[in-house]
């Protein structure tokens, strides 16, 4: 009988093998490998207890394997996906580069709709997984540039009949899928839970997360972290440069009735956090900068000693090489002086 040196998560599609005497994980294709059991404790660096569940070490290096692999396997369940079907999807990098990814294993083509403020590095990637990227230069009038790159879907899609949109901003399977798998990996390790902190994007790891804790056995709070700029909870637009969080229009999946907080992030504390990180040698990307940021204001109004806190990183900072940890793109957007301290100024609580 195979055993498992440490038992792999329930539903993962890893399977054991043995090779000359030893037990190794063996996979076939690239999305049947994803960590799920990893987090950081950031009291050494932040001075508050907060859990960091690292959700990149996966072959997309994001979160987005998870919503991505659900959304496909239902529209081939459902027939929506067929051979000769050609995906589009609009995305701000890394769900482009998880479906870039599924997309080259499965033998589907696949068009990434996206905007200038794709870091270049992410429009390579899925470049080198056979994608074809098209960038939307100039935003909607109404709905900034995710407006513009949902138009830009809409017309593609009616164009031509074998255009596939999984559309990840109505798709159920996005929010499913951490229902099933993201939301029960934190249940499992930390049956004390008290509050979880998530980033809000197209809200779908939000509102996965917090359907399943709603009736967990304990009460747990759910903390949005928004950026400032969006206009996901009723903020007025302003300008993001950083991608990952935030929308420029309401996302159809948020339920607020689930929400108990929301915590807003100017972009100049998301690049302080990051950088903060980076010093201690955690290289992180904009959205966990973001959430750590917005985790560390909420915990520091609040006597957190005896909380079980839990925040999500969504990916890590090697796509961001070029924008957030490059000096002269941080000069020319947010000042010489953005990073003279690294200590976040207070979040914005809605």
């Amino acid at each position: 009988m195979l055993v498992w040196p440490a038992a792999p998560p329930p539903g993962t599609r890893l399977r054991a093998q043995l090779v000359k005497g030893a037990v190794v994980p063996i996979i076939s294709a690239p999305m049947e490998f994803n960590e799920e059991e990893l987090y950081i404790d950031l009291r050494s660096i932040f001075g508050h207890s907060l859990y960091l569940k690292c959700e990149g070490f996966n072959f997309a290096g994001s979160v987005k394997i998870k919503a991505a692999t659900e959304m496909v396997e239902a529209a081939e369940r459902d027939g929506t996906l067929t051979p000769g079907s050609i995906l589009v999807e609009s995305s701000s990098g890394n769900l482009g580069v998880a479906l870039s990814m599924i997309a080259a294993s499965k033998g589907y083509r696949f068009v990434c709709v996206t905007d200038s403020r794709c870091n270049l590095s992410t429009r390579r990637i899925m470049e080198a997984l056979g994608a074809r990227v098209h960038i939307i230069t100039e935003p909607s009038a109404h709905g900034g540039f995710l407006g513009a790159r949902l138009d830009y879907v809409r017309a593609l899609c009616a164009s031509d009949e074998r255009y596939v949109w999984l559309n990840q901003h109505t798709n159920p399977n996005n929010w499913k899928s951490h229902y099933r798998r993201t939301a029960p990996a934190i249940a499992r390790q930390f049956p004390t839970l008290d509050v979880l902190f998530v980033g809000a994007g197209t809200t779908g790891t939000l509102m996965g997360c917090a359907r399943y804790f709603h009736t967990w056995h304990r009460p747990v709070r759910i903390i949005a972290i928004d950026s400032v700029g969006s206009i996901t909870f009723g903020g007025p637009p302003g300008r993001r440069m950083i991608p990952g969080l935030g929308t420029s229009v309401r996302p159809a999946h948020l339920d607020e009735s689930y929400i108990d907080e929301v915590i807003h992030v100017d972009e100049a504390d998301t690049l302080r956090t990051c950088h903060r990180l980076a010093r201690r040698g955690f290289l992180f990307g904009g959205s966990t900068g973001t959430v750590v940021s917005g985790a560390m204001s909420w915990l520091a109004q609040r006597d957190g000693s005896d909380l079980t806190a839990v925040a999500l990183a969504p990916d890590f900072g090697e796509r961001y090489l070029d924008t957030i940890y490059q000096t002269n793109w941080l000069q020319e957007l947010y000042g010489d002086d953005v990073l003279n301290s690294l200590q976040p100024t207070a979040a914005l609580a809605a």
